[in-house]
C-alpha cells in the first residue's frame, strides 16, 4: 500500500539500527522541511516539486512515521530530543551545513527550531506552517480530544486501535477543501496497524504541558532561543481554523518573531499545504527568492 505514494527517490540513514527514511531531491541551497504528527513527508511533496529545480530539498521521515522503521518503545525513545539528534544526525551525514531554509509544520517547528537552537549560524531563513517552537500559549486551553489521547486508556485504543488521530485530522485538518480519497489515503496510509501507529500516540503523549514534565525545559530552551532569530527572515503562513495551532499560537509568534512576514488564510485548517497549497508555495518561493 505504500508503493509509489512519493514520486521522489528513497534514501535511508541508519539510526542505531533504526532505518530513517528522507528524500533528497534537486540541487542548489537546502531546503530542509520537517513534517509533525500525524503526517510524514508526503505532506511536502508539491513544495519539493516546485522547488527541487533550483534547490536541495530534504524531507526527513521520523522515526515511527512514512517510510521510515516504527520501532517498539525498548528500540527507540520516542522523544523530542530523539527527534532533534535525528534531525542533526542526517544533515551532518548529508554535510548540509549553511545557508538552510527551514520549513516547518506542526511537531516539525518544535523538532525544526529544536536543531535550529543548536545551530543558529546553518540557519538562512524560516518558514512557519501552523506550528509552535514554545509552551502551549497561556491563552490557549489544551484541546480535549489531543488531552482524550494524551491522558486515557481510551485514547490509545482510538489512536492505535482505529487510527483515530490521523484518519480524523485527514477530515478535519483541511477546513477550505475537502482532500481526494487518494490524498486522504497516502495520508493515513503508513498508519495501518496497532504496531505501525506507535509514534502517532507517543507524539501526543510527549507533549509537556507543566514543569516536570520530560521535554518541559527542552521546550523552554527552545522557545527561548527564538530571540536569536529576530535578524533571520521568516515567513509565517496560518490556516486561522486549526484547532490546535491557531490565533493564539499565531499572536505567539508575532510577539517573539515581530520582523516575520505574516500571511493568515481565515478559511484554511491545520494542512495549511493542501488547503492552500498554491498560494503558500508561491509565497515561499517569492520569499526564497527576495531573501
Amino acid at each position: 500500500m505504500l508503493d509509489n505514494l512519493l514520486p521522489f527517490n528513497s534514501h535511508y540513514l541508519d539510526r542505531n539500527g533504526n532505518k530513517l527514511h528522507y528524500i533528497n531531491e534537486g540541487q542548489g541551497e537546502p531546503v530542509v522541511m520537517v513534517h509533525g504528527n500525524p503526517s510524514w513527508s508526503y505532506y511536502y511533496r508539491n513544495l519539493v516539486s516546485a522547488l527541487s529545480d533550483n534547490h536541495q530539498c530534504i524531507v526527513p521521515d521520523h522515526i515511527g512515521c512514512g517510510y521510515s522503521d516504527k520501532p517498539d518503545d525498548p528500540q527507540y525513545d520516542y522523544t523530542l530530543a530523539n527527534r532533534i539528534d535525528d534531525l542533526e544526525a542526517l544533515l551532518d551525514n548529508l554535510d548540509v551545513k549553511q545557508n538552510i531554509t527551514l520549513v516547518v509544520h506542526d511537531w516539525g517547528g518544535m523538532i525544526g527550531m529544536g536543531f535550529a537552537a543548536r545551530h543558529p549560524e546553518r540557519i538562512k531563513r524560516i518558514v512557519c506552517l501552523n506550528t509552535a517552537a514554545f509552551h502551549l500559549p497561556k491563552t490557549k486551553p489544551f484541546p480535549w480530544a489531543l488531552w482524550i489521547c494524551r491522558e486515557t486508556l481510551l485514547g490509545t485504543l482510538l489512536v492505535r486501535g482505529l487510527n483515530a488521530f490521523s484518519s480524523a485530522a485527514s477530515y478535519v485538518g483541511v477546513k477550505r477543501k475537502p482532500m481526494s480519497k487518494e490524498v486522504r489515503e497516502a495520508y493515513v496510509a503508513p498508519f495501518n496497524s496497532w504496531k505501525n501507529r506507535i509514534s502517532t500516540l507517543r507524539f501526543v503523549q510527549d507533549i509537556p504541558l507543566k514543569p516536570g514534565d520530560r521535554n518541559y525545559d527542552l521546550v523552554t530552551r527552545i522557545g527561548d532561543s527564538l530571540s536569536q532569530f529576530t535578524t533571520v527572515p521568516t515567513l509565517i503562513c496560518f490556516g486561522l481554523k486549526d484547532f490546535v495551532f491557531d490565533k493564539h499560537f499565531l499572536a505567539e509568534w508575532r510577539q517573539r518573531m515581530p520582523h516575520a512576514q505574516v500571511h493568515e488564510f481565515a478559511d484554511c485548517g491545520h494542512y495549511i499545504l493542501e488547503d492552500a497549497s498554491d498560494e503558500v508555495i508561491e509565497l515561499i518561493k517569492d520569499f526564497i527568492a527576495q531573501n
